[in-house]
């Protein structure tokens, strides 16, 4: 990865008890995304690929412009976090992808978000 183009992303996910409805394999979850430029140069995020899969290996595609209705612009150094959520079928799945990425030199770049976990809690050790 070139240093100019650096995008660090960090997630931390939290099970919704009172959104989820287990009997009917229903499980939500919220997660914090911190998008951090640790790159030379300022970059806007255009759009966004996640794979959400569940522990039956049922995968769900999402993509879309921006995040939560905004596509934030970063300069070095700044950070861009966000709240979201994803319901799965099963009480443990994961959630990885990429973010599409434009710096001022025009060019585009893909970040990528590293796979992390969707677990009820007492579920995994």
């Amino acid at each position: 990865m070139n240093e100019k183009n650096k995008i660090i992303v960090a997630a931390t996910p939290y099970f919704l008890a009172e959104q989820s409805a287990p009997e009917n394999d229903r499980y939500v979850f919220a997660y914090t995304i911190s998008i951090s430029n640790a790159g030379e140069v300022p970059a806007k995020l255009l759009s966004r690929q996640w794979l959400i899969t569940d522990a039956n290996g049922k995968i769900q595609e999402v993509r879309g412009e921006g995040v939560i209705g905004e596509q934030p612009y970063l300069r070095p150094g700044e950070t861009f976090t966000y709240t979201s959520g994803a319901m799965i079928e099963t009480a443990v799945g994961t959630m990885e992808g990429i973010y599409t990425m434009r710096s001022d030199d025009g060019n585009n770049f893909d970040a990528q978000i590293p796979r992390f976990t969707l677990s009820i809690p007492r579920t995994l050790h």
